[in-house]
């Protein structure tokens, strides 16, 4: 009994330090040391289509500027995350406003995705603990759950990981109640120096099937020299002209 009990333990071990060697490898594909990003994001709402794009500048998990460039109407609108606080600015009303963390699973313009997922305030390697669920061939499915201490926002998250290249294929979004919210679905993975990242995102909510965002990233670059000036509360104005 002893013996099955020491058996359990080390496979308990193994499997979680796999979980946790795996997800860190994600996360370093999706963020690097830093990275700048420009992007189109569509929004389809029954017949109704919204085109945006943008421009985000992060280092690690506790730094991200995002710049609106397009439609004009809302160009120059900025957000930034520092140190898990977030702050808007919107040039119309010349205003800078900050975003309460009640507000970080609101939608973010309208779309499909939320304030927390624009700033990348969450970490999957902090705030989560990863367990495997599943391994075929080269896809592995991960099972987050929230740390105790963690401000996150989803109940659990579960992820279908291409080992080749720790990227996702597939992650679903539950509640706190065990419900699904939402999936993001991944495609067109493409190598940026070392790095690997899909360049194609489309993120469905469950509960509407005739909406969804779609994400194409039409520039990348990893580990470049980003101003610490654009993480600061004054890079909302300054940047935003």
């Amino acid at each position: 009994m002893k013996t099955l009990l020491l058996i359990s333990l080390f496979y308990c071990s193994l499997f979680g330090s796999e979980a946790e060697d795996i997800i860190k490898k994600l996360d370093d594909n999706m963020r690097g040391n830093t990275i700048h990003i420009e992007l189109t994001m569509k929004v389809v709402s029954h017949s109704h289509e919204r085109v945006i794009k943008l421009e985000n500048y992060a280092e690690g998990n506790k730094k991200s500027f995002v710049k609106i460039t397009y439609p004009p109407r809302d160009e120059g609108i900025t957000f930034l995350n520092l140190d898990n606080n977030m702050w808007q600015y919107v040039p119309k009303i010349e205003r800078v406003i900050k975003i309460p963390p009640s507000m970080m699973l609101q939608k973010w313009m309208g779309s499909d995705i939320s304030n927390d997922d624009i700033v990348k305030q969450s970490s999957i390697v902090e705030d989560y603990t990863p367990k495997i669920l599943s391994k075929k061939n080269n896809i592995t499915t991960l099972e987050l759950t929230p740390k105790e201490d963690a401000a996150v926002v989803w109940g659990k998250i579960v992820l279908e990981i291409d080992t080749n290249t720790y990227t996702s294929n597939k992650d679903t979004y539950y509640d706190e109640d065990g419900e699904i919210v939402r999936y993001f679905i991944y495609k067109d993975v493409k190598k940026y120096g070392k790095y690997f990242i899909p360049t194609y995102w489309r993120i469905e909510p469950a509960d509407k099937k005739d909406q969804y965002t779609e994400i194409l990233l039409d520039k990348v670059a990893y580990d470049i020299d980003i101003s610490q000036e654009y993480f600061t509360k004054s890079a909302l104005k300054r940047f935003s002209r």
